[in-house]
């Protein structure tokens, strides 16, 4: 069976991916309805050997679409996605307006596939960092335990949308001609640096980006007293995110026992051999659909604990592939439509 598919926000750095990976995949596809702002609407746009043109995402836009990936902002999918779910469309939602809403789904299929049956039109999809986060501690989870887990996230500018990206590459230019560019996407310069701020702050000083580990990560691993504290950093990194996890466990743990189950879990690779300076990182996890999980250690803070490093591509993982994944899923359950 073939399905009529829109992507809300065909044009920027998520939907371009969701375009390449539904291509690779080769998911059945029998309409493209690439839906983005009115100033992109009448453009052509190639998918499937021919040009579809681009439609201003608006409510009547959704007749007649069996589902669609939303990829262009909250604001967007609240004021529009009920809208589709009216007119029979499956809705998969990249933004955190849904996550936490208890009738809504928040699915990482290679963990929660079941979840898929409760959807009552709308499907999440969890924050970048919490998907990537979650593909090395789910299986460790089911091995020992999750109790609580500490994180620091070193996080690509291309999690901010292509805009950062070119504010990367230019002040990079900018910076070898010995000039200076003054920052337009993010409060200080990014080249060269670090900034310890992702989202905006909360009045306990945790960023929203810091507690959406936590609340997203209860509701993925059905964990509701599962305890986590995150510090989240934009690095210069075009793209892939990497997380630096200790986490404390229920049962005792065993590094070859952990490093096998993470081996064993889909969507995920050990590579940690220290001797060779083998470990993941996000030159190499840029593009591929599984995240590398290295340096796996016993933890010297925690009992029961495990130290490790777990790298993945935020557009894929975080956000188009794991859609699709979603979209696949629904597919496979003859759930891909509303009621």
């Amino acid at each position: 069976m073939a399905y009529r598919i829109g992507i809300v926000g065909a044009t920027g750095a998520v939907g371009q991916e969701l375009l390449a990976l539904l291509a690779a995949r080769r998911f059945p596809v029998a309409e493209l309805r690439p839906l983005a702002s009115a100033r992109s609407a009448g453009r052509k746009l190639a998918f499937g050997g021919r040009e579809w043109t681009i439609q201003e995402a608006r409510p009547e836009a959704f007749e007649g679409l069996d589902a669609a990936i939303f990829s262009a902002g909250g604001s967007i999918s609240l004021a529009l996605a009920p809208e589709a779910v009216r007119r029979g469309c499956v809705v998969i939602d990249n933004s955190s307006a849904f996550r936490l809403r208890d009738d809504v789904p928040l699915v990482v299929p290679e963990i929660n596939p079941e979840a898929l049956d409760a959807h009552r039109g709308i499907v999440a999809n969890p924050n970048c960092s919490t998907a990537i986060t979650l593909m090395a501690l789910a299986p460790l989870h089911r091995a020992f335990g999750l109790r609580r887990f500490f994180a620091a996230t070193y996080q690509a500018v291309s999690g901010t949308g292509a805009e950062a990206m070119r504010e990367l590459e230019d002040q990079l230019r900018a910076w070898a001609r010995g000039e200076t560019l003054a920052p337009k996407v993010y409060p200080h310069p990014i080249a060269f640096n670090l900034i310890p701020h992702v989202d905006s702050f909360l009045e306990d000083g945790y960023t929203k980006e810091e507690m959406k580990m936590l609340h997203e990560g209860r509701k993925i691993l059905g964990h509701p007293t599962l305890r986590v504290t995150t510090t989240c950093v934009r690095v210069p990194v075009l793209r892939s995110h990497s997380i630096a996890v200790s986490a404390e466990f229920e049962r005792p743990v065993d590094v070859a026992a952990a490093r096998a189950a993470i081996a064993a879990f889909p969507g995920a690779e050990v590579r940690d051999e220290p001797a060779a300076k083998s470990y993941p990182m996000p030159l190499d996890y840029a593009g591929r659909e599984k995240c590398g999980v290295g340096r796996i250690r016993r933890d010297t803070l925690f009992d029961n604990g495990l130290s490790l490093w777990v790298c993945g591509d935020q557009l894929w993982k975080g956000a188009a592939l794991n859609a699709i994944q979603i979209a696949e899923g629904l597919a496979a359950r003859s759930r891909l439509r509303v009621g």
